[in-house]
């Protein structure tokens, strides 16, 4: 079933701004939803939040890996107004995807001519087939395996509200960063219930800030059709 960006985001704000929260939270409104979307694996979803302090690092890819059958035809979660402002923002050559998912950011990359690199826990080989000029490696983003300083631009784009240890992903991201770091993340309200497999909730800019806590005058930060679009430089 192909869900795209633009209207998934459509659904989320519906649900998630005009539903009343203490309808948005019930388990009785919620669950019927879920079981539509995702059969006997709801439970799985609808417990997801609960189980997550207790999980580890196997159990995560697990999961990540089992659900994406529900959605094999979209390609990325990346709404077009954030791929352009991400392209249009990329500084040197060297770049680095973290979080790469299907690789649909990291091909577009490579074929504009930059040495990419992208990484995720598991990759797919048909993915590194189809995307011939990306270098992949299987790795997490809340330790990485490069140099400090290695990429000239560091991409993250929905991946930070689904780690475990966002403090430590964030030092990794800024770690392999030599001029520029893009980030990515749903503007989403915290629910218990969601359709997602997210941790980690960025509900206003401010709320993003805070986690980042970026030096003054060296960010951009705004919305993006529906989500938050952040870049930092480094003085390197």
């Amino acid at each position: 079933m192909r869900l795209k960006r633009n209207f998934t985001l459509k659904l989320h704000f519906i649900l998630d701004q005009l539903v009343p929260p203490a309808l948005r939270d019930s388990k009785f409104f919620m669950y019927p939803l879920l079981f539509i979307m995702y059969g006997k694996n709801a439970k799985i979803v609808f417990e997801f939040k609960e189980k997550v302090p207790f999980m580890d690092k196997d159990d995560f890819a697990k999961i990540y890996s089992n659900f994406e059958k529900y959605d094999p035809d979209r390609e990325t979660d990346l709404n077009n107004g954030c791929i352009e402002k991400i392209i249009a923002n990329i500084k040197g050559e060297s770049v680095l995807e973290a979080g790469c998912g299907k690789a649909f950011l990291a091909g577009k990359i490579s074929g504009l001519g930059y040495k990419i690199t992208a990484v995720d826990i598991k990759i797919d080989e048909k993915i590194k087939s189809k995307y011939s000029n990306v270098i992949f490696k299987n790795e997490t983003i809340e330790n990485l395996s490069f140099e400090d300083n290695k990429f000239d631009t560091v991409i993250c784009t929905h991946t930070l509200e689904h780690v475990e240890d966002l403090p430590v992903a964030i030092k990794e991201l800024r770690r392999v960063t030599k001029k520029r770091l893009i980030i990515v993340v749903p503007k989403q309200r915290p629910y218990k219930y969601t359709f997602d497999l997210h941790v980690h909730f960025f509900p206003y800019v401010f709320s993003f800030l805070q986690v980042m806590k970026p030096a003054k005058n060296s960010y951009y930060c705004k919305i993006v059709g529906g989500d938050i679009f952040y870049y930092e430089d480094f003085l390197n």
